[in-house]
């Protein structure tokens, strides 16, 4: 008997459930919220997959600079080492009675360390150009954020407007007074449109958001 009853509860349960989404379906429908529904089904992957990109592109960039960076160093650190044994040998050359022999030989180590500061200050500038190549990820992703943060904007001026017009009118009816005091989206001056992100708070607080 039990096992009836709870088959025919959880029919009945199954058949309001359908109904219910049917209802929902079918009013959307006839609002025309459902093509809204469906632009944001669409919308909102496209910008995740942005934003993946935006995060990749940004670690590959950071990832290059950071090697770039790490190559650099060392050679900076050898240029820095070398000038100052350098100095030291010829301070110790000229404070000395110095033949002939040493001081070609402090020559030739000159030289030596002059070459290789031209080697390592061309391997630097080429690691400083791999660093400035780097930043151009910038272009792109500027790109992609800001097609993202207007794909977000045109998403919550659509919400909003769908809260206006469908709240309950005495809720509805003192934000659209106070939106006719500050600047409006709509060209053609609406009172039910939202102007700056305050108003949205406003509204999403009066409907108990």
């Amino acid at each position: 008997m039990n096992t009836r009853v709870e088959h025919s509860q959880h029919d009945e349960l199954l058949v309001r459930v359908g109904h219910m989404t049917r209802l929902l379906h079918d009013s959307l429908r006839g609002l025309g919220l459902d093509k809204l529904l469906e632009r944001a089904a669409e919308d909102i992957p496209d910008a995740r997959d942005r934003l993946d990109y935006v995060a990749k592109l940004s670690e590959r960039a950071a990832q290059r600079v950071l090697n770039a960076t790490d190559a650099a160093i060392p050679l900076q650190e050898s240029l820095d080492d070398g000038a100052k044994d350098l100095a030291i040998q010829i301070k110790s050359l000229l404070a000395a009675n110095a033949s002939q022999e040493q001081y070609r030989a402090q020559l030739e180590r000159t030289l030596g360390f002059l070459e290789s500061t031209n080697t390592h200050t061309k391997e630097t500038k080429a690691h400083l150009i791999e660093i400035m190549m780097a930043q151009d990820f910038q272009d792109l992703t500027g790109q992609v954020i800001k097609k993202v943060t207007e794909l977000a904007q045109h998403l919550e001026q659509q919400l909003v407007q769908l809260l206006i017009e469908y709240s309950p009118e005495q809720i509805k009816r003192p934000q659209q007074d106070g939106l006719l005091n500050g600047p409006q989206v709509n060209p053609e001056g609406k009172s039910d449109v939202v102007a700056n992100q305050g108003q949205v708070d406003d509204l999403l607080d009066s409907l108990g958001f």
